[in-house]
């Protein structure tokens, strides 16, 4: 009997009736309606979400899939959710980023997140989260960041936590966590970052976490905890916090007091119960072994064996599709000259980098891959500059989905500021940093490769503590732009302390803040135009109040130092315009339309008068109390008199000299330096 009608109608019958979806599929499509209901129990803000919809089709809301069609991200931080985390989280077996930060979650953490073998990164911080820590997620094998801050979740720290080998950040801080710090974390030999702050914790800092090589940041300030400081620690130099623990004491940390000689040294000692570093997890608990990352295969099957009946359906399965193949392949051989020319040219349009194919393409974890705009990539291997140099930035860059992350994917609730140029959004680092991000396009930037890695170089090397830190960037192929990420200070611009209506609000900055303010700018920019730290003198060419910011005790920091260096030169030019209209142009730029030291000069005279007066305009009537010496028509009204003349004279005295017409009459910043270090001491009238 010939087969072949058999064949071609058994063929025919699946193309009728396709084979159904893998398992997988519908158990992660129930387990996902599940989760909505918990997340989101009023069905407002998750109705993407729908039983007949398909997760991986980009319809679902903060879903992401692998390239087999699995649930690999979840990222709903700042939504808004109030429910909770149903377990059924649990059954999504490919899932390796879970970002839930940001909400209003309440209830535990379901014990079955520990089922999740492929999770990299599990943010529930900032929630509303109660009950105990799980023990089980000591045995997450692949876990490298763990955020669980900002929370009420109480007991302690289970000691199996100090199983999970790849982790790298374990942030619990703001919770009302109690008990010893597990002698067992010290087996985190991956360990970046460890925030235990603002808890309970009590008993003394464990000897084995100074062992970890990879520690960088250790807070475990506003505890109860006492004892003597690992001395190892103090190479973490400032990112060692320990401050506000009564019975914490310790040689060589500033935040500590000293340790009494004859102090009881018992309370020191550790534990030897629990003292091994080598552990193993106790035995109702499987051994975390070297799991394999499954999650690369079709079905994301732990199983290292197919059971036969798989292999035999497998074989029919291809046999079936090759002759299908075979058959198909007969009656598009007759198109396929008809349509290969159009074939063609909508395939060159679908790579153009101008029209790119999705939005974004999330990695499995910030701390795993990069990703770079299609056609401009500074940093990709072959292209012009030093290979030292790359290496040197590699340090600094940061990956697009930490970015978004950070800024909860640029959420105007986190936007500080927007121009024509650039957009600055507030974020939140993985270690919980902090930071402003500013956003730039690729547009607006050098198109000159090298000169725009050289202009990178110069920026990650500058170093002054009146100077805004560049933490790193980030070029996105994707979004076709490039960001800078600066740490965030707090008080925000100088701008703002401004044009106060009164002098009652907290808005108004007393004489000596004043002073101390304009010594650090001065220093600032002292720093940026010397040339002894082998770094090239450098022009800032735009400084203003608004490009002065204020940390935590007012200590003032200038921006955007070097930036033009990395920005064409005809979005410079344009920036000049806010510049002009403000009154930091140095007259001469206008005949030489050159930036040189003394136009950064003229700009921080014009501040001087600013900060003094309380003005952001300084008008003639202004300039010419200050020539004149009359305090009470320049000095800003909201400090009722609270100022010392001296130094409100020697000020006016040296805004003058800095705004004087001609450059060759203004002093350097270094006599500036000195003038005002020559300050006295008192700050009263």
């Amino acid at each position: 009997m010939n087969p072949l009608p058999f064949l071609l109608l058994l063929f025919f019958l699946l193309l009728a009736f396709p084979c159904p979806q893998p398992v997988r599929g519908n158990v992660e499509l129930r387990a996902l309606m599940e989760l909505k209901s918990s997340l989101d129990p009023e069905g407002k803000l998750l109705d993407s979400w729908t039983s007949e919809g398909d997760p991986c089709g980009g319809s679902f809301l903060g879903i992401a899939c692998n390239e087999h069609r699995k649930v690999a991200n979840i990222s709903l931080q700042g939504k808004g959710l109030s429910g909770w985390v149903s377990p059924a989280v649990a059954e999504l077996k490919c899932l390796s980023g879970l970002y839930l930060h940001y909400n209003d979650l309440s209830g535990e953490i379901p014990r079955e997140i520990s089922n999740l073998t492929e999770l990299l990164d599990l943010y529930l911080n900032v929630n509303n989260l109660s009950g105990n820590i799980p023990p089980q997620i000591g045995i997450m094998p692949s876990l490298q960041v763990l955020q669980l801050g900002y929370n009420q979740l109480v007991g302690t720290i289970p000691k199996e936590m100090g199983y999970m080998k790849q982790l790298r950040v374990l942030a619990l801080q703001r919770n009302n966590l109690t008990g010893p710090i597990p002698l067992s974390l010290g087996n985190l030999s991956r360990l970046r970052m460890l925030n235990l702050s603002f808890n309970n914790f009590y008993g003394a800092i464990p000897a084995t976490l100074a062992t970890i090589a990879d520690l960088e940041v250790l807070d475990v300030q506003n505890n109860s905890l006492s004892g003597f400081v690992p001395s190892a620690l103090k190479r973490l130099k400032d990112k060692f916090q320990g401050a506000n623990n009564l019975g914490l004491c310790g040689l060589g940390f500033p935040t500590l007091k000293a340790c009494n000689k004859d102090q009881d040294q018992k309370i020191n000692q550790l534990d030897t119960s629990n003292l091994s570093t080598k552990s193993t997890p106790p035995k109702n608990f499987p051994e975390p072994a070297n799991f394999q990352l499954h999650c690369n295969h079709t079905h994301c099957s732990k199983s290292r064996r197919f059971p036969q009946t798989v292999i035999v359906a497998s074989v029919i399965t291809i046999t079936i599709t090759i002759i299908g193949a075979g058959f198909l392949t007969f009656i598009r051989y007759r198109r396929n000259k008809q349509r290969i020319r159009n074939t063609s040219e909508s395939s060159v349009g679908q790579f153009s980098p101008d029209q790119p194919k999705e939005l974004y393409k999330r990695s499995p974890s910030p701390l795993v891959n990069l990703e770079y705009y299609n056609g401009w990539d500074p940093m990709a291997e072959g292209q012009n500059g030093s290979g030292s140099a790359h290496e040197y930035l590699n340090r600094y860059r940061f990956n697009v989905d930490e970015v978004e992350s950070a800024t909860q994917y640029f959420s105007e609730a986190n936007l500080l500021g927007k121009s024509k140029l650039s957009a600055v959004y507030k974020g939140i680092l993985r270690d919980g940093s902090l930071v402003a991000i500013r956003s730039i396009s690729v547009a607006c930037c050098k198109t000159e490769e090298d000169e725009f890695v050289s202009g990178l170089n110069l920026l990650t090397s500058l170093r002054h503590e009146n100077l805004v830190r560049l933490r790193g960037f980030c070029c996105s192929r994707s979004r076709g732009e490039c960001f800078l990420i600066y740490d965030l200070a707090p008080k925000g611009d100088l701008s703002q302390y401004l044009d106060t209506e009164d002098g009652s609000g907290n808005s108004v900055l007393e004489w000596s803040k004043r002073v101390s303010i304009i010594k650090g700018i001065a220093k600032g920019i002292g720093y940026l135009h010397s040339s002894e730290t082998n770094k090239p003198t450098i022009v800032h060419q735009n400084i203003s109040v608004e490009k002065v910011v204020l940390d935590h005790q007012f200590n003032s920091l200038i921006m955007d130092a070097g930036l033009p260096k990395l920005l064409a030169d005809d979005v410079v030019f344009s920036a000049l315009k806010v510049s002009a209209a403000m009154g930091y142009l140095a007259p001469e730029y206008i005949t030489t339309g050159r930036f040189t030291e003394k136009s950064d000069i003229y700009a921080f005279g014009v501040i001087v008068l600013q900060v003094v007066s309380g003005k952001k305009t300084i008008g003639g009537s202004i300039r010419m109390a200050v020539e004149s010496f009359r305090f009470d028509d320049f000095v800003d009204t909201n400090l009722k008199g609270r100022y010392a003349k001296s130094e409100a004279a020697m000020l006016a005295k040296l805004a003058i000299a800095c705004t004087h017409e001609l450059p060759d009459q203004r002093p350097t910043m270094v006599e500036v330096i000195q003038e005002l270090n020559a300050f006295p001491a008192q700050h009263s009238s």
